[in-house]
């Protein structure tokens, strides 16, 4: 599993749309979405700019 430190998420909607934004990057499995620690686990071999560059998509920092 791989984690990604993320700023900005404030409710369960900003978790439910990192989520949908990992999920939909070809090769990412399992994504899970922590709101208290401020992070997304996943698995899947996956370049981490696109990690990054779907996060601050959704309007988010990668920290």
């Amino acid at each position: 599993m791989a984690m990604v430190k993320i700023k900005g998420m404030t409710c369960q909607h900003c978790v439910a749309s990192t989520k949908e934004a990992l999920e939909q990057i070809p090769g990412v499995k399992d994504v899970i979405v922590d709101l208290e620690k401020g992070q997304a686990t996943y698995s899947g071999d996956v370049d981490q700019e696109k990690i990054k560059d779907a996060i601050t998509k959704i309007g988010f920092e990668v920290v």
